[in-house]
């Protein structure tokens, strides 16, 4: 007689550092990593799921200020290789640097149609008080979680954090003491845990099952930010911006857009853009967009070739930039595609 086993979910846990991997040895006091073979022992509460979890642990851990894309690179080729003997993903990454990785790799896991759900702590998950086991429980479920079709519910990269399930490539970090420690500012969260996860079918990406997931594992980080403030100086901003092998710059502006209208300002960003490097407009405020269209000083940024990132996050138009210039494309071809939302990164203004 043969024996069918039951078709148990399955989620992949990949810790790669931060402080939710941390206890405390019992004789130095000091917090330091726990070895996630043993992550039952340390989360019991994971035996009450039929579901079967493996682990991966990046050796040694992480700290997340370390962070950077070869790493970036490493987590998606581990997605890639368990791709098809999970149905979902847990990433356990420290909170600095959390959305920077999501950001990333919503754009390098092409074709995504599984969960794939960042989360960690800001207290270590053998605190008492740790935050870092319910975060990691619902991550778990959420990475799980299947339509009855057997579709995954959330088919894209995501954080989890503080009850909120929230688009990777739309989230930033606002708190470092708090546990709610990031927010979607732009676009509202995908699902709430309360007493059961109430998602919101309408707002969650829609998985292209038809195609094969397509890794990418280039980047070029020939790319700064530029903080505009009163009274930023014409030598420094000429210094930056002929920083050898620049080729993209984020300019953080004022309001919907907008800028000094000096000329030597306006006269630099023309100079950098006729040379063929990429600006990109955002705005220093954490609620809205750049509509470079809707004041003066923002059509002096059009004319100087400056391009719009509409309501997307620092972190996203960061890592998009690099993602893009990492496939060699020509400025031009990057300009178009930073207009086109690729996975869900930002929202075009009503026409």
């Amino acid at each position: 007689m043969n024996i069918i086993e039951p078709d148990f979910p399955s989620v992949l846990l990949i810790y790669t550092g931060g402080t939710i991997g941390m206890i405390e040895n019992p004789e130095t006091g000091a917090l330091e990593a726990f070895n996630f073979d043993q992550l039952e022992e340390n989360v019991p509460e994971l035996k009450r799921f039929n579901y079967r979890i493996a682990s991966y642990q990046f050796t040694p851990p992480i700290d997340s200020s370390d962070m950077e894309p070869p790493l970036w690179a490493k987590l998606v080729k581990i997605i890639h290789y368990n791709y098809d003997n999970f149905d979902g993903f847990v990433i356990l990454h420290g909170t600095d640097t959390m959305a920077y990785t999501a950001s990333a790799l919503s754009f390098m896991l092409e074709n995504l149609s599984k969960p794939v759900i960042l989360t960690g702590s800001q207290l270590p998950i053998g605190v008492l008080r740790t935050d870092g086991k319910e975060n990691l429980i619902t991550s778990i479920e959420i990475a799980a979680a299947k339509h009855p079709d057997g579709t995954a519910v959330v088919p894209e990269v995501c954080i989890f954090f503080e009850n909120q399930l929230l688009r990777g490539n739309r989230t930033t970090k606002i708190n470092a003491e708090n546990f709610n420690a990031f927010r979607s500012y732009n676009y509202p969260s995908l699902a709430t845990a309360g007493i059961h996860i109430k998602y919101e079918y309408d707002r969650i990406l829609k998985a292209k099952n038809n195609l094969p997931l397509h890794p990418h594992y280039v980047f070029d980080t020939n790319v700064l930010v530029l903080t505009i403030f009163p009274g930023i100086q014409e030598k420094l901003v000429n210094t930056i911006l002929h920083t050898p092998g620049l080729k993209a710059v984020v300019l953080k502006t004022f309001g919907s857009g907008n800028a000094p209208q000096k000329e030597w300002f306006i006269r630099l960003l023309k100079e950098a853009t006729d040379r063929g490097i990429v600006i990109v407009n955002i705005t220093q405020c954490q609620t809205g967009m750049v509509e470079m269209a809707r004041y003066e000083t923002g059509l002096h940024l059009l004319d100087a070739g400056v391009i719009s990132g509409y309501d997307a996050t620092v972190e996203c138009v960061l890592t998009k930039l690099m993602f893009l210039l990492g496939h060699g494309l020509s400025p031009q071809e990057v300009r178009y595609e930073m207009g086109h939302c690729l996975c869900g990164e930002f929202t075009r203004p009503a026409l």
